[in-house]
Parts: structure tokens; C-alpha cells; sequence
């Protein structure tokens, strides 16, 4: 049993004697079901918050600044992440996995970007897009064989974005062409993240182009089908973590690998869709933690660094900055944990998920620039890492949906409930 499967059943176990011995004692209904804070989580999720924060610390910090200047991920980190039982956290316990909530992946999402985003983006999209993909869309035979697999290690790729369709995901020209007991996919893909170190590939083609976007499928398809790195990216920021072309040349993929099975040709759309929902709050997660991790290195500095005979971080000027970006984010957080729930609670969240990654990116570039400024000189070198922060912050308003498509999204809705 892996660390956070172990954690996940003591908390059960801890909660289940609670729970007998509080029936020994009256509790009034008003108070058995008054509302939460957004900050209140369960056992469980703190002691995953407690044990992700000290890999973080202890694994992953040491390794930063080396994997951000080869551009490279230290492959000892993604199997520690394996190790851990971060990749599989939603996952059945039958497949392998923590069996835990969604808020315990964002918690673990949220911490290790406070440390490293590349390592924080791994294991967002393997746990928020390809793991759920193949929970809620995949057929049973699927989830058998490929869920275990992406618990214990082997990551996974989602691959949608083409060098025609970013924003506009559905004008894909990957074609998949039926031949019997088989497809054979021809095309390419861009912007892939994980896609260098990944061996299960989540790809979407269209199997009839007439029909347009009800033409799109999902696929399964194993790295050794064929799949090719075409390039990898030289990035600004989140070096570590690979983005990647791929190319797709008469790939041949079993009947069987068409994710949910023979009726769902077509119906990839949905998949993508509902999706990339879920997968904004995990970028949320990703960039609340990252400005919570540039403000922690700054402020640490500023109660440390003495000018004019005490620490800068007494004078008022400097207070008064620590608060607005406190401030906000804490706002972030709150919209991030509010989305989140909202979608274990089988709410509606697409206007709350959108709002949580757009807002959330828009305060990790703010924390992670006024970082650098309240570090001075020293911000500005790579030594202390803070500016890693704010190079890493720059994805969070374009992956996943950029800051535009969130504030249509989210104008839709005011649209429709005003109109």
C-alpha cells in the first residue's frame, strides 16, 4: 500500500471511532448541519496536505533549479510521485489508488506548486484530465487495464491542441480512418504537456469530418502504437515539465482502444468538453500555490533583509502590499476550493471553475512580479528562485482555456441569467 492509501485509511478509521463516540452525545440538528467554511476539510485531506507539502519540501526542492535549467523532470520525481500515491488519488483502491475526493487532488496539486509548478502541472494532468477520463468515460475492460497502470507508473497525455485548433479545440485536423477491427490515426499534435515522459495517450481525432465536431473521437493509444516526439518545446516557464509535438503517421489502434467503447465514435466532443471543466481547477489549484509559494519567499525575505536600521518588511509601504496580495490570495483560494467542492457535490461549476482559473491566474502573475520587487536585486537573480514564480506564472492565463475564453464563459452565464 502506497503512503497516501496508507494516510487515506487511517483517517477513515480515525473518523469511523469518532463517529461511534459522538452518538453517545446529543447534538442539535442546527448545529449538525450548519454550513462550513470553505476552509474546513476533512481529516484525511490534511494529512494529505501535511504529507505532499513535506515530498515537496524534502524531494522536489532540492532538485528545482537543476531540472528548471536542463528543462528537464528528474525522473526519480515522478516515481516518487508514484511512490507517494499522488497519481492515482481519485482512483478506486481496487485500481490501485487513494480512493480520496477531488478536493484532496487539488490540495496535493495546490502544495506542489508552492514548491515547483513543473511538478505540479504532472500531476494535475494526469490526475484531473487522464485519470477521470478513463473513471468516467471508460468502458470497464478499460478501466481494468489501463487505471492500475496510471496509479503505479505510467503517466499519462492529453492531447486535443493542434497547430489550427487551440482556443477553437474542435477544428482538429488528426483524422482517424476505420479498417476493420481497427483505426489507423494520421495527423499531429502541439502543446502537449507530459507527452515526453508519458507512455498512455489520451488523442482525439475525427473519424468523419463531414460531421464536424460529432466526428471527434477519443482514443487510447499506448506509446509503443506508434506515437512520435516531434519536437520539444523550449519554454519561458514550467521548464521541467514537457510540452511537446507529437506526430501520429498510420498509427494503428485497436476497436477496443476507442475510449467508452464502440458507441461512444463521435462523442469525443463531450469528453473534451466536460473535461477541460474540471481540469481549470486544477490550474487554479496550480497558480493559487504558486503565488502562495512566491509570497511565503519574499515575505520570509522582507522580515529578514535590513535597510535604514530595521527589517524592510516593518515599514509601512511594504505592509500595506503584503496585505492586497494576502488579500487576494485568499480570494483565489476561496474560489478555487468553492469550484472544487461544488463538483464533488454533482453541482454545477463551469462559471465557478472558469472564475477560479482565471482569477487565480491573474493574482499569481501580480504575487510572483511584487515578489521579485520586495526581494530586490535578489529577486531578480536565479539564486533565490523567486523569479522562477513569475516565469511560471505566465502559463496560468493561457493553458487550459486563456484568461479570454474564461471571461466569455463566464459572461455567457451572466448573459443567460440577466436576458
Amino acid at each position: 500500500m502506497n503512503r497516501f492509501a496508507s494516510i487515506a485509511a487511517r483517517a477513515s478509521r480515525q473518523a469511523s471511532s469518532r463517529a461511534v463516540a459522538n452518538r453517545s452525545f446529543s447534538v442539535s440538528a442546527r448545529a449538525a448541519n450548519a454550513p462550513s467554511s470553505l476552509h474546513t476539510f476533512t481529516e484525511e485531506e490534511e494529512m494529505l496536505r501535511e504529507s505532499v507539502r513535506r515530498f515537496a519540501i524534502d524531494v522536489v526542492g532540492p532538485k528545482v533549479r537543476e531540472m528548471d535549467e536542463k528543462e528537464n523532470m528528474d525522473p526519480a520525481i515522478i516515481k516518487g510521485l508514484f511512490d507517494q500515491g499522488l497519481m492515482g488519488i481519485e482512483t478506486s483502491a481496487d485500481h490501485g489508488g487513494a480512493e480520496s475526493s477531488f478536493t484532496s487532488a487539488i490540495i496535493a496539486i495546490e502544495e506542489l506548486a508552492k514548491v515547483d509548478p513543473s511538478v505540479s502541472v504532472m500531476c494535475d494532468v494526469h490526475n484531473t484530465i487522464v485519470n477521470t477520463v478513463f473513471r468516467l468515460y471508460g468502458t470497464q475492460a478499460q478501466k481494468d487495464k489501463y487505471l492500475p497502470q496510471l496509479s503505479e507508473k505510467k503517466l499519462g497525455s492529453f492531447c486535443l491542441s493542434e497547430s489550427s485548433s487551440g482556443s477553437d479545440a474542435f477544428a482538429l485536423q488528426t483524422r482517424a480512418e476505420r479498417k476493420g477491427d481497427h483505426f489507423v490515426l494520421n495527423g499531429s499534435k502541439m502543446w502537449i504537456t507530459n507527452s515526453y515522459e508519458a507512455e498512455i495517450f489520451l488523442v482525439f481525432a475525427n473519424v468523419d469530418p463531414s460531421k464536424g465536431y460529432k466526428g471527434i473521437t477519443c482514443f487510447i493509444v499506448d506509446k509503443d502504437m506508434g506515437v512520435q516526439i516531434a519536437k520539444k518545446e523550449e519554454k519561458l516557464g514550467i521548464r521541467a515539465s514537457s510540452t511537446c509535438s507529437l506526430n501520429f503517421d498510420d498509427v494503428k489502434v485497436p476497436i477496443e482502444n476507442v475510449m467508452g467503447g464502440e458507441e461512444a465514435i463521435g462523442k469525443g466532443y463531450k469528453i473534451a468538453i466536460e473535461i477541460l471543466n474540471e481540469g481549470r481547477i486544477g490550474i487554479a489549484a496550480q497558480m493559487i500555490g504558486l503565488a502562495q509559494g512566491a509570497f511565503d519567499k519574499a515575505v520570509t525575505y522582507a522580515f529578514q533583509r535590513k535597510q535604514f536600521g530595521k527589517v524592510i518588511g516593518e515599514f509601512q509601504g511594504m505592509g500595506f502590499q503584503f496585505a492586497e496580495i494576502a488579500t487576494e490570495i485568499e480570494a483565489a483560494k476561496l474560489l478555487t476550493y468553492n469550484a472544487a467542492r461544488r463538483k464533488e457535490e454533482g453541482k454545477s461549476f463551469t462559471k465557478e471553475a472558469a472564475m477560479a482559473k482565471y482569477y487565480s491566474s491573474v493574482v499569481a502573475q501580480k504575487a510572483a512580479g511584487s515578489a521579485i520587487e520586495w526581494a530586490g536585486g535578489v529577486g531578480f537573480t536565479r539564486e533565490t528562485g523567486i523569479e522562477k514564480f513569475w516565469r511560471d506564472s505566465k502559463i496560468g492565463a493561457i493553458y487550459e482555456g486563456t484568461s479570454n475564453i474564461q471571461l466569455n464563459t463566464i459572461a455567457k452565464f451572466i448573459q443567460k441569467e440577466y436576458s
